[in-house]
């Protein structure tokens, strides 16, 4: 199997390519349109044994035509339009994070378009191939491609299963043998069931029980008074929206963004890494477990400063859920998985096309999502308001519609006046070359 990664020369490459080592994959192809970059990531896959021959593309279509699956880890602006998007914000009183509030709809706005083009080009020359997509806001960008792709798209996310792994394991369960319920959208899903092999819920349990919430990272971020009264254990970015004054206030108080963070930190990396490639994999471990330790620093510095447990240092795991996804639509032996995929019927208010994150059972004719237990009224208000939000960023990249993009900022629940969301859209400038 071929298997091309769109943002070829991206910090986190590597983590797929070791996922790589040993499976179907034979060919890996890398296309991005930093040429420093890609060849960076190149010298630190020379580190891997066994994984497959790797290939650079100069050219999108060249990239595409003959992959039965494309990876689209794209990051349009790089990491200075990340800075951008969380400095703009941050200047108007409002979180900037690069998913999550206005930095998001910003992050989106640019995306959008370039997203569209790649997928209108693997329409064009890879019709057959599966797109697997991790690029951010990972919901809003896969809903805009399945426009063209339908349900050869399905977007992915390390969150959710780290939730489920973490959980289960807070619980004293195998976390390879536990069944779970989580739906809602991308960054905004609630884990509500977590059932061992002899068919008990465990959280129940696990929410009565202070201590075992403060094991793990997402007890300690919304603290056992809180969970236990929402009733189930949400994502690790709900944090953002149940404690917007005090991670907001962590954000303003702190001396730089994530984003200037990893702008400085990754421009250091590949300038080192670039000039001594002989020692890129070395610099490469060396700052992706810095990257790693310092994940949501500001939401756990907002809750006690914790750290975090060296358990989840490992990259996050989204490289796993890609080839766990590849494996189960190649073989056709099936797997059950988080994914971002079209609701259909699962969540009855949303639209059927709207793109939903929760579980789904792969096979070779792609994610199919479960049914799931009917979402709380809060649960999915937040829901409703999220995909209008992310539904009018869309028809604002697609239209150039300013009165669109007006609205998805101005409707986000982390966003609180039509008039800031105005003065941020007038602090963006012209957007940065596009990806292709």
């Amino acid at each position: 199997m071929r298997l091309t990664i769109l943002g070829g020369g991206g910090f986190r490459v590597p983590l797929v390519y070791g996922a790589l080592v040993g499976s179907e994959i034979t060919e890996l192809t890398l296309y991005d349109t930093d040429p420093v970059r890609v060849g960076v990531v190149r010298s630190v896959l020379e580190h891997f044994e066994g994984g497959p021959a790797v290939r650079i593309a100069a050219e999108l279509d060249d990239a595409l035509r003959g992959a039965d699956f494309v990876f689209s880890a794209i990051r349009v602006g790089g990491t200075a339009g990340r800075v951008r998007d969380e400095r703009v914000p941050l200047g108007e009183g409002v979180l900037g994070q690069e998913t999550v509030g206005a930095g998001g709809v910003l992050y989106g706005l640019r995306t959008i378009p370039v997203a569209l083009h790649i997928a209108e080009r693997v329409a064009a020359v890879a019709p057959d191939a599966w797109v697997i997509n991790f690029t951010n806001p990972a919901g809003m960008v896969t809903e805009a491609m399945a426009s063209v792709l339908g349900e050869r798209v399905i977007g992915i996310c390390d969150s959710p299963v780290g939730l489920v792994r973490r959980a289960a394991r807070a619980a004293g369960a195998d976390p390879d043998s536990v069944t779970y319920d989580y739906v809602g959208l991308n960054h905004l899903g609630w884990l509500r069931k977590l059932t061992d092999a002899d068919g008990r819920d465990l959280l129940p349990a696990l929410l009565a029980d202070p201590a075992a919430l403060d094991s793990f990272e997402e007890g300690k971020l919304f603290g056992s008074e809180w969970l236990r009264a929402l009733g189930s254990l949400p994502n690790e970015y709900l944090h953002y929206y149940y404690f917007r004054r005090e991670t907001l206030a962590a954000v303003r108080s702190a001396d730089e963004t994530r984003g200037e963070f990893l702008d400085a930190q990754q421009g250091g990396f590949f300038e080192a890494a670039a000039s001594e490639p002989a020692r890129a994999y070395e610099l490469w471990e060396r700052t992706r477990l810095e990257r790693e330790s310092t994940y949501m620093a500001d939401s756990r510095a907002a809750t006690g400063g914790w750290e975090r447990d060296s358990c989840d240092l490992d990259g996050g795991g989204y490289d796993r859920v890609a080839l766990a996804l590849m494996r189960a639509i190649a073989s056709g032996e099936g797997a059950r998985l988080i994914l971002n995929v079209r609701n259909g019927t699962t969540v009855p208010a949303l639209p059927a096309d709207a793109i939903i994150e929760t579980v789904c059972e792969v096979s070779s004719e792609g994610a199919r999502p479960l049914p799931c237990s009917p979402l709380g009224e809060a649960e999915l208000g937040l829901m409703l308001q999220l995909k209008a939000v992310e539904r009018a960023a869309i028809e604002a990249a697609l239209f150039k519609d300013r009165d669109a993009a007006l609205r998805a900022l101005a409707l986000h629940p982390l966003v609180d006046s039509p008039a800031v969301a105005g003065r941020i859209l007038a602090g963006i400038s012209s957007p940065p070359r596009p990806f292709p």
